[in-house]
């Protein structure tokens, strides 16, 4: 009986999820490279960093990889040189779009987002056309056992916050 094999059935399940697996990977470690490169590799004082260690141990990344890419961002370990770029651009119906990348190659990334945003009746646009527009904003997330939620929304709005709130369930 052709095409009945359990093993190819198994070997080609196996291959899409390495591939998935090798892919989340890649982007985590990269995202953990930006981090370090920005703040430094101690997780204590690298909110970014930690963010993407708690990332990585969800994916059930091996720590060794961890470790890998936070040598190579010190620059311990040789490797690629990524950078952060910021496009900004148009998307259909004059939406403005503002888009963060992580690359190894400048030239190949820009030709990407330009090319994907013509595909889709969008066009890119000089630095500060778009960004203007846009405020950045953080949401922090405090575990309500033993936090006293006066002093808490004390210290958010004397911290600079816009709002402290609290969430059903957390």
């Amino acid at each position: 009986m052709a095409g009945h094999s359990k093993w190819a059935n198994i070997k080609h399940r196996k291959a899409a999820q390495d591939k998935k697996r090798g892919k989340a990977f890649s982007q985590i470690s990269k995202a953990i490279m930006a981090a370090v490169r920005n703040a430094g590799p101690n997780p204590a004082d690298n909110i970014p960093l930690r963010l993407q260690l708690d990332k990585a141990r969800a994916a059930n990344m091996p720590k060794d990889t961890v470790e890998r890419a936070i040598k190579r961002a010190t620059g311990e370990a040789g490797g690629e040189q990524l950078q952060e770029l910021t496009y900004e651009g148009y998307g259909p119906g004059g939406v403005g779009i503002v888009i963060q990348t992580i690359t190894d190659n400048v030239n190949r990334t820009n030709s990407e987002v330009r090319s994907t945003l013509e595909k889709r009746g969008g066009s890119m646009g000089k630095p500060g056309s778009v960004s203007w527009n846009f405020e950045q904003k953080a949401v922090y997330v405090v575990p309500a056992e033993g936090v006293d939620e006066e002093a808490l929304m004390e210290i958010g709005l004397e911290g600079g916050a816009d709002d402290v709130e609290q969430e059903a369930g957390l």
